[in-house]
């Protein structure tokens, strides 16, 4: 009896890790995000989030405003350039007052302007991603 009783208690365990293991996603890359409001005394914000290896921020950043009810974001698609962040966290970019969100990546204090979209880029393993609303002047 004590046998069978051990059995099953193995048998139970064996099942429970099995079935984490299934649910976690070994290709899942954890990235670092800060919101960043260079126009207010806003602390900036900091957050974490995830993306299958290969995936693409767009991905995180819904991922992350799926599991955090503080962390909103809304994309408008351009016909020539594609998807662009235009609203974070109830704060949108003006053309008119000439503010947007630029998104950033930061490594060892050297901060890198991404060369594509949020639809596009590909975060790599602990990467930090700033997004940062700000201003742009027009040249004429």
């Amino acid at each position: 009896m004590a046998l069978r009783s051990t059995a099953l208690l193995s048998l139970s365990f064996f099942l429970l890790l099995a079935q984490g293991s299934l649910n976690e996603d070994p290709g899942s890359l954890l990235i670092r995000l800060s919101v960043e409001n260079d126009l207010s005394n806003m602390a900036p914000e900091a957050y974490s989030s995830s993306v299958v290896e290969g995936g693409v921020l767009l991905s995180a950043l819904r991922r992350l405003q799926e599991t955090q009810q503080d962390f909103k974001f809304t994309v408008k698609e351009d016909p020539n350039f594609g998807l662009y962040l235009e609203s974070v966290n109830g704060v949108a970019g003006n053309e008119h007052e000439q503010t947007y969100w630029e998104i950033l990546s930061e490594s060892s204090g050297e901060y890198t302007r991404l060369d594509v979209g949020i639809g596009c880029y590909r975060p790599t393993a602990n990467e930090h991603i700033i997004l940062r609303f700000s201003t742009w002047s027009k040249k004429g």
